[in-house]
């Protein structure tokens, strides 16, 4: 654990709560123990998502809230948070399963992003919150926006969820061109009520510009309940 400590910079008074961000739910389990990271993750999603909305309020005082929001998502995303992780080698640290270690655990993105905000959770713990903005901050700064993975359909799912408290459905309308060269179009939709289409070299990538466009549309349009 103290290499992990070298690599971000903060060293814990008490060793246990980094121990319990390193422990994933599968060890636990295998070893009877009592404690596992994910009550650490739930805390250190929310201190995290603090520091980005507050560093990206202060970095952007022309933007709206709309690209304040698509901007944290894009930073605080399950394949953004896993390659930080990997870039400080947190999957070598963690407390893993027997099975979960064998079916590779410590490369599998969703495992290596909870143990990131569980991590981020044992400092705030530890620390407070300064140590988590000298740990956050430099990384924020770090990140190319181009290179954001923003996840629309997520954000569109939560949108709609929170809105119609049911999920979007997405419909493959075309599939064109050669093997090789495809191009698939995708309609996303709630009931009756189309939202966008999106097109792209493969589904997913599809399915997220037809996110897109219907996270545009929504900006300035409502679904009312006859529509759908």
């Amino acid at each position: 654990m103290s290499s992990l400590e070298e690599v971000i910079g903060y060293k814990f008074r008490d060793k246990e709560l980094l121990a319990e961000a390193l422990t994933h739910k599968s060890h636990a389990t295998e070893s009877g123990g009592p404690r596992y990271n994910e009550r650490l993750e739930f805390l250190g999603d929310s201190v995290l998502g603090l520091v980005v909305s507050y560093y990206l309020f202060l970095k952007n005082p022309s933007e709206d809230e709309g690209f304040l929001s698509k901007s944290k998502s894009a930073i605080v995303s399950r394949a953004n948070l896993a390659r930080w992780a990997e870039a400080i080698g947190l999957g070598h640290h963690l407390y893993l399963g027997a099975g979960e270690h064998l079916s590779g655990g410590a490369k599998r993105h969703s495992i290596l992003a909870n143990a990131l905000e569980a991590v981020l959770g044992a400092v705030y713990l530890d620390g407070g919150l300064p140590p988590i903005e000298r740990l956050v901050i430099p990384w924020l700064e770090s990140q190319v926006p181009e290179k954001l993975d923003i996840d629309h359909k997520s954000t569109l799912q939560e949108l709609i969820q929170k809105r119609h408290k049911r999920p979007p459905d997405y419909e493959l309308m075309t599939a064109t061109g050669p093997e090789h060269e495809k191009l698939f179009t995708i309609r996303v939709f709630l009931g009756r009520k189309t939202l966008g289409l999106g097109s792209g070299k493969n589904k997913k990538e599809a399915q997220q510009a037809a996110a897109k466009n219907a996270l545009d549309y929504l900006a300035s349009h409502e679904v009312h309940k006859h529509e759908i």
